[in-house]
């Protein structure tokens, strides 16, 4: 079950979703706020993008 888990973290779209969950815990925040929680948490999902490499199976 370990390597399945960790097989998972190793895939570009788990790391795209932890980001756009963390961003989305931003909502509870001042307006002010969430939007450069936005902006950070969307920046950082395209580069996660961007530095990862594409797998075919």
């Amino acid at each position: 079950m370990k390597e399945a888990w960790l097989a998972r973290f190793q895939e570009p779209s788990t790391w795209r979703g932890l980001v756009m969950l963390a961003t989305a815990f931003g909502i509870s925040m001042a307006p002010e706020t969430m939007n450069n929680v936005v902006a950070i948490g969307t920046g950082l999902s395209g580069l996660i993008g961007v530095m990862t490499r594409d797998t075919t199976r």
